[in-house]
């Protein structure tokens, strides 16, 4: 939930000619969800190493929290990596502008606003981020989100940035470096979800502790690009009428997926009891008793 603010009597915006020396062990730095996932380590190594050369060269911006049990009566808007290095290097106090912000979804949307400028978040990291402002009830929808926190985009970004949280929430831990996939890999994903390829896709991607992405990837393009087939081709989507068997569980331990192939169809049987030789030369008997001329 989000946490209690310290009501001003009037908001008042930043003073960028005031600043505050706080004590570090004041500062809440994960009162807001964050919006970037991963962090650099060799640009956590030279921000530090500026830091010790030239000192901080811009302030972090905090906002008033009630005080709680550990005595921290700041939240953190922007400067999560300055904070960092400060804790790291043992510093007591860090320079910091303090805002009134009037509501919790302005204070969202402003951190948002410093991260775009100062160095962009991932389109995975953004979907994310709404997909957990959502989770904490922070704003009603998907629509009031992204309108909020991310004000400048086009309604096509809008758009597509929607169909990004429908991706993160299906795929969330399921990635292996998810905050590498680009904009057109989610857009794919997005599309494919949309289209009912779920289940498809979930039964096709490998674990992520196994698996690189690009491994990933590679695993469920066939079924990304039987998605977007021509019906007449692929034949219509699953869980419509007409729709052909794609994804069968025949037994404890062994699944059959058909797939399409620049070349034509192929059968892919998974699962531990797939590993035995036994069961593809009884499948190609079959076939064969099928397709052998009489």
């Amino acid at each position: 939930m989000p946490p209690p603010l310290t009501q001003p009597e009037a908001p008042m915006p930043l003073d960028l000619t005031q600043v505050h020396h706080i004590p570090v062990a004041e500062i809440d730095a994960n009162s807001l969800p964050r919006d970037r996932l991963v962090h650099d380590p060799d640009a956590l190594a030279e921000l530090r190493a500026s830091i010790d050369a030239d000192g901080l060269r811009q302030p972090i911006e905090l906002f008033g929290i009630e005080p709680d049990d550990q005595g921290r009566q700041y939240g953190l808007i922007s400067g999560y990596r300055r904070l960092s290095v400060f804790r790291a290097m043992g510093r007591d106090t860090i320079p910091a502008f303090l805002r009134n912000i009037p509501d919790y979804p302005a204070l969202l949307a402003s951190m948002v606003a410093e991260n775009e400028i100062r160095s962009q978040i991932s389109p995975w990291e953004k979907a994310v981020f709404v997909l957990t402002c959502l989770r904490g009830d922070s704003f009603p929808n998907a629509d009031t989100a992204i309108d909020t926190l991310f004000p400048a985009l086009s309604r096509q970004k809008r758009s597509r940035l929607r169909g990004h949280v429908l991706v993160a929430e299906e795929f969330e831990h399921r990635f292996a470096t998810p905050e590498r996939l680009s904009v057109s890999r989610l857009d794919r994903l997005a599309a494919a979800l949309r289209s009912g390829w779920d289940d498809m896709l979930r039964n096709a991607l490998p674990h992520h502790k196994t698996h690189s992405l690009e491994s990933q990837w590679q695993a469920i393009l066939p079924i990304l690009t039987e998605s977007a087939a021509p019906a007449s081709i692929a034949g219509p989507a699953p869980d419509t009428p007409g729709a052909p068997r794609r994804l069968r569980n025949l037994r404890k331990g062994l699944t059959v997926r058909r797939e399409l192939t620049r070349s034509g169809w192929i059968l892919r049987f998974t699962g531990p009891q797939a590993k035995s030789p036994g069961i593809i030369d009884d499948v190609m008997d079959e076939v064969e008793r099928i397709f052998s001329p009489d």
